[in-house]
């Protein structure tokens, strides 16, 4: 199976669901991690250019302990619009390149303005994906596939009605989520916030709502055809 994980900077799908990529690579799916943004704007001290840099090495280092596959939309934050044409051309060329079998992004509802068009570009841009003749720099039209909304930042606002027990890769998702230092390290150094202990509680959280030690949740986007019998999320 291939998987497909779109997230919008490249620390947001180690928050939200990093454990369970681990557990597809685990039973031998191929898995390709998208973040949309450079993330290029996320610290105060560090200007944008070196920013890039920093964070396209902690993303390749964090996916690199799953043997997850990392690439990166190219987008600046805040240069994300659902209603832009470059950025759904874009986002058919990344989903047609990964061919998945299912995408997992973020929830329509979250609370980053960055992650809610994401979420909405990845919706578009799924359908496009599949039309043969939308102009794409692939051939092959994409399969039209589910999509998984993961866990918005602390679990506001999101019911899950899918879980994955992650108890046995809590540690290795720590440890991915650690790899972006730059902005873990500043967090605790300058805002006093323990940013993988919130990731960690509400993991745990997840993980006493379905019976696991530690757990992931999802909501599947509830739309036509985009519907399975399978059960896609390991």
């Amino acid at each position: 199976m291939r998987v497909l994980a779109i997230g919008t900077h490249p620390d947001d799908v180690e928050i939200a669901c990093s454990g369970t990529l681990a557990k597809c690579v685990k039973r031998g799916d191929k898995v390709i991690v998208c973040h949309v943004s450079t993330g290029n704007l996320g610290h105060v001290i560090i200007p944008p250019d070196e920013l890039t840099k920093i964070r396209a090495e902690e993303a390749r280092k964090a996916g690199a302990m799953a043997g997850i596959e990392v690439i990166c939309g190219g987008f600046n934050d805040l240069d994300i619009y659902d209603n832009n044409k470059e950025a759904r051309d874009k986002m058919v060329d990344i989903i047609k390149y990964a061919n998945p079998d299912f995408i997992i992004t973020h929830d329509p509802n979250d609370y980053m303005p960055d992650h809610t068009a994401v979420s909405r570009l990845v919706f578009d841009a799924s359908f496009a994906a599949t039309l043969p003749n939308y102009k794409s720099k692939y051939k092959d039209p994409a399969k039209l596939v589910p999509i998984y909304y993961m866990d918005t930042l602390a679990g506001v606002n999101f019911n899950p009605t899918e879980f994955v027990d992650i108890t046995g890769e809590i540690d290795l998702k720590l440890q991915m989520l650690e790899c972006h230092a730059s902005q873990l390290v500043w967090m605790r150094e300058h805002d006093g916030i323990d940013f993988a202990d919130m990731v960690k509680t509400c993991s745990r959280y997840r993980g006493y709502q379905c019976g696991a030690g530690y757990a992931e949740g999802f909501r599947q986007c509830q739309v036509y055809l985009k519907g399975t019998t399978q059960r896609l999320l390991p």
